[in-house]
């Protein structure tokens, strides 16, 4: 999520103070404040961080204040925010300010409004999802590429649906995941949590037990589903998206992604039944490099730790993969339901059990002291860059 800074941003967020002159008068940066409020799409968290630190600046100068406390994890990040501009001036501040938004305004205006699938009856639309049935194939693909595809939580709902809806779906026979751009997906968006951000102790809990619902109940539609389930995976895929892997059925991968759980990192724990499938599939050694030092590695390596079956030229990947996914669906529908249950069944019950105990730990991690100053220290690294 806080790697997806346009270009426009990040040559703004980037630049010499001396470079945004053109704007420093307090008209521009009036001008700004007001073009800031009409635009559609909400900056990501690294863009708005620097919005924050440069309206304080430009208003009210150096920092002031104490740093909040360890669990206001979006107030220090702010309060660290604008202490990273300190001794710029406030004109220049203002200049800076005013060119960010209109950087951002003027991308807004030129780029073209991401495509909504088809519907599919008995399902809602939702943002960054499209949905759909393609001959014998009911596809899922994520749709929001300018946010690397990152999950959000009505997203984790949609999928969830989806997933049922394929299940009873009498005219499809395999169900696909997919994504559009360059990016698979780049797990969870962070912004799940804002609504906790410097909140009590009892409402953050009550974030962490209201999103554990939504995981929890995310991963038992996978564990659920009766259909062949085919990933492709069109470029890096980050956290659940990479634990889900697991209850795939099938999996094709361009030769340019890339495979990371960066749990530790972030203060969390495993998830998507990943704790159980990741040693039963590649070892406990090898399960390890991903979900405890959550080394980051590439499809070959994936495909080789028996994550993904196959690796394909990304020159090729569309056409080898739409290739793909038309011969499963040929396939004799209720044949490939019984032979997945017999392939499934024996570890169902277990891998039930397991999201139930990984939910239960990663609801914990979310109301901990580490996680929040995990999660401050990387949305502030990307805002230094």
């Amino acid at each position: 999520m806080l790697r997806n800074l346009s270009s426009v941003a990040r040559s703004v967020l980037y630049s010499q103070p001396a470079a945004a002159r053109c704007y420093s008068s307090q008209a521009d940066f009036e001008k700004a404040q007001k073009q800031l409020k009409t635009l559609k799409e909400e900056p990501d968290n690294e863009v708005k961080l620097k919005i924050y630190a440069l309206f304080k600046q430009a208003t009210s100068g150096d920092v002031q204040g104490k740093r909040p406390g360890m669990i206001d994890f979006v107030g220090r990040a702010k309060f660290d925010a604008w202490n990273s501009l300190k001794g710029q001036s406030q004109d220049e501040a203002r200049a800076n300010y005013a060119k960010l938004i209109n950087g951002l305004a003027d991308e807004e205006a030129s780029s073209v409004p991401e495509p909504s699938g088809p519907s599919v009856e008995g399902l809602e639309n939702v943002d960054g999802l499209s949905i759909s049935r393609e001959g014998k194939i009911f596809k899922i693909t994520l749709n929001r590429p300018k946010k690397f595809n990152a999950l959000t939580l009505d997203m984790y709902k949609g999928i969830q649906k989806a997933l049922e809806v394929s299940n009873n779906d009498k005219s499809t026979s395999i169900t696909v995941l997919c994504a559009n751009g360059p990016y698979f997906c780049a797990g969870n968006d962070l912004t799940n949590f804002k609504a906790a951000a410097g909140g009590t102790k009892e409402q953050v809990a009550e974030m962490a037990n209201s999103a554990k619902v939504v995981l929890h109940d995310y991963v038992d539609a996978y564990i659920n589903h009766e259909k062949p389930l085919i990933g492709l995976i069109n470029g890096p895929a980050v956290g659940i998206a990479v634990t889900v892997l697991g209850m795939f059925d099938y999996v094709i991968a361009t030769d340019k992604s890339s495979f990371h759980t960066p749990f530790a990192p972030l203060g969390q724990s495993p998830e998507g039944a990943s704790s159980y499938t990741f040693p039963l599939i590649m070892g406990s050694l090898r399960a390890s490099e991903l979900l405890l030092v959550c080394k980051k590695i590439s499809a070959h390596t994936a495909k080789d730790y028996g994550l993904i079956n196959e690796v394909v030229p990304d020159n090729e990947f569309q056409a080898q993969a739409q290739k793909a996914i038309e011969s499963f669906s040929q396939l004799p529908p209720e044949s490939l339901r019984i032979n997945k249950k017999l392939l499934r069944s024996f570890h169902k019950d277990k891998l039930l059990e397991v999201n139930d105990t990984e939910c239960d730990l990663i609801a914990e991690r979310w109301q901990s002291k580490e996680c929040h100053q995990a999660i401050a220290a990387f949305i502030m690294k990307g805002s230094k860059k």
